[in-house]
């Protein structure tokens, strides 16, 4: 507080002032943060996008029952580009009645994902979102970033980055997840 010279009184400018500045602070934090990232125990949100080949849409909850790997990726992503090859070799591998592998890919320029794609073909879907909506409501943090989900919905598993050595980690938790019902 501060005491005007000519009266005495208290002048309350300063702390008005203060709170004001406070205020401001905090909602321009709050407003430029970004979502809260979702994790292990999340429920996956439902999603319905465009297949990247132009063929249909694609959509999560064609997939209740199985074990899913949804996979953030993007062109100009390089360990994306290395962790697509393997995915698809776990595909090949794990039974498709019990799991699915669903690629989001987040181009702006879906063309580029598609002349990637027509090089390293893969036998999973792959939808389109070059506006980044999905990524914004998963709250990711980097690329690649995927997500092991459930038989009913649920994210168990959150894997950031793309490593060597990373795909008998995510094979692990993928049976895992599978020999339970």
């Amino acid at each position: 507080m501060h005491r005007t010279p000519s009266t005495g009184s208290i002048d309350r400018a300063p702390s008005r002032l203060f709170t004001l500045l406070a205020i401001v602070l905090v909602t321009t934090v709050l407003a430029s943060s970004p979502a809260l990232a979702l994790g292990d125990g999340d429920r996956a949100p439902a999603f319905s996008l465009p297949a990247l080949d132009g063929k249909g849409v694609v959509k999560l909850s064609d997939y209740r029952g199985k074990v899913v790997w949804l996979d953030f990726w993007a062109s100009w992503c390089p360990p994306c580009l290395t962790s697509l090859p393997e995915l698809e070799a776990l595909r090949k591998e794990m039974p498709a009645a019990k799991f699915q592998i669903v690629a989001i890919n987040i181009d702006e320029q879906p063309d580029k994902a598609r002349r990637f794609l027509k090089k390293q073909p893969v036998g999973y879907p792959s939808a389109t979102d070059p506006k980044g909506e999905l990524p914004e409501v998963f709250g990711l943090e980097t690329m690649p970033t995927s997500y092991l989900i459930d038989q009913k919905g649920v994210i168990r598993m959150v894997h950031k980055g793309y490593r060597e050595g990373d795909l008998d980690k995510i094979k692990a938790e993928v049976t895992r997840l599978m020999r339970k019902k």
